[in-house]
């Protein structure tokens, strides 16, 4: 009988250990290429907006070289492997390819945007969830914030685009913005939740015939972004990875130094880099 006990004890304080060490688990995100991040926040493994393909597997969009431009970082089965939900901000190929329809579980727990709705059906994944504003998932607040990827007629072109921005208890508020130029509405969002985190895709990209039209933020507008960003630190992804994006890492990089920008307001993490998100 006392043998019985002690093994509960054990057992109980194991558990204990357990939860308690993962309740201090800093939160962490990883860029794997692109706007593929792996985050882990609340005690949950998130992917977002994965692009599983290998390198020079999908069409070129500015006529330079096919895409993505360059390999994946890590393992497709790293990726996805221990995912809880998968967030996808839109459909485009550089969003949610179809190296990743093949390869996640179509059961997996996933959130798009209600404009996705019939392609996710269409792609068999029985488990997605079209969130019109906001929903809470596993103590984890998950808000739908509407973007806008580029303007005038290449907005017609580029379609509907989203941004999530998640929440929980002991957690920093992250804001994905997603693909987007830089509005009011993005700076409102920004005033209204005051997020720890702000992700923002900066590459800087352009349609061709449409050059004089950005449909995301470039270095200027990624500046106006920080400008506006209150006690966030932005975490600048989408570059050096496909044809039609223009702004890189090194032109960011420059740029900031120019405004005397700093790495304690502004991470520009490289293809499988983790950074931990302090509250």
């Amino acid at each position: 009988m006392k043998k019985v006990i002690l093994a509960l004890a054990i057992a109980l304080s194991a558990t204990s250990s357990f939860a308690q060490s993962n309740s201090d688990t800093k939160p962490t995100l990883q860029l794997v290429r692109n706007a593929t991040l792996i985050i882990e926040y609340g005690g949950k493994k998130i992917l977002v907006d994965p692009m599983l393909s290998p390198k020079g597997a999908i069409e070129s969009w500015a006529g330079i070289q096919t895409n993505p431009t360059v390999d994946l970082p890590l393992p497709i089965n790293e990726i996805v492997d221990g995912i809880d939900l998968v967030l996808v901000t839109h459909t485009h190929a550089d969003h949610f390819d179809e190296e990743a329809s093949k390869t996640l579980s179509k059961s997996i727990s996933l959130i798009n945007q209600p404009a996705d709705a019939g392609f996710f059906e269409k792609e068999g994944f029985s488990n997605a969830t079209a969130l019109d504003s906001n929903m809470l998932w596993n103590d984890i607040d998950i808000t739908r914030i509407e973007a806008q990827h580029g303007s005038g007629e290449v907005l017609k072109m580029m379609g509907k685009t989203s941004g999530f921005i998640l929440k929980a208890k002991n957690q920093p508020t992250v804001y994905i913005v997603g693909d987007a130029i830089l509005t009011d509405d993005i700076k409102e969002t920004i005033k209204k939740f005051k997020p720890d985190y702000i992700v923002v895709n900066s590459g800087g990209a352009l349609i061709k015939g449409y050059e004089d039209t950005p449909i995301l933020m470039e270095e200027t507008q990624t500046m106006g972004l920080i400008g506006v960003s209150g006690e966030a630190k932005v975490i600048a992804v989408h570059m050096d990875a496909l044809d039609h994006c223009r702004t890189t890492r090194t032109t960011l990089s420059k740029k900031a130094a120019e405004l005397n920008i700093g790495k304690d307001k502004m991470i520009i993490p490289q293809d499988g880099e983790v950074v931990t998100l302090s509250h």
